[in-house]
């Protein structure tokens, strides 16, 4: 079990709050499928992916990056049990997506870049730890199966 302070808690219920899902998870999984192209293998039913444009274009992947987002909401709402509200979703990925689990602490990372472009300077040094904390521990659940 992971120790969530107050004010851990209180900032990523803040940012998940105010972020536009349909915004900030399609830029997110954009960026991660752009900055890291081998990471487009798993989305080959998406269709063009050939380049920049046709990825932050293409509906399939905003549709999929709000998808994340609404499903990072779960965690949110539960964060002292985010392994067992993640269990399904890691034996999914592991087992018949076959997503190497790498790639969850990639898209993180790029979720965590366009949410501190989205909040600017109130995106404080405590405020990206916060963030980053509850993203390792999102990354560590759906990786959990793997293990």
């Amino acid at each position: 079990m992971v120790a969530w302070t107050d004010f851990e808690r209180a900032t990523i219920q803040d940012i998940f709050g105010k972020i536009e899902y349909d915004v900030v998870g399609p830029a997110a999984l954009s960026r991660c499928l752009i900055v890291y192209p081998w990471t487009q293998r798993y989305f080959g039913n998406f269709g063009n992916l050939y380049n920049a444009a046709a990825i932050t274009g293409n509906p399939m992947v905003a549709k999929h990056g709000t998808t994340i987002l609404n499903g990072l909401e779960r965690a949110v709402k539960d964060m002292d049990n985010i392994k067992t509200t993640y269990a399904e979703l890691s034996v999914l990925h592991s087992e018949k997506l076959h997503v190497d689990p790498d790639n969850f602490k990639l898209l993180a990372d790029c979720l965590t870049i366009v949410v501190a472009a989205t909040f600017g300077q109130a995106f404080t040094g405590e405020v990206q730890a916060a963030f980053q904390k509850f993203l390792a521990v999102v990354v560590s659940s759906l990786g959990r199966q793997y293990h």
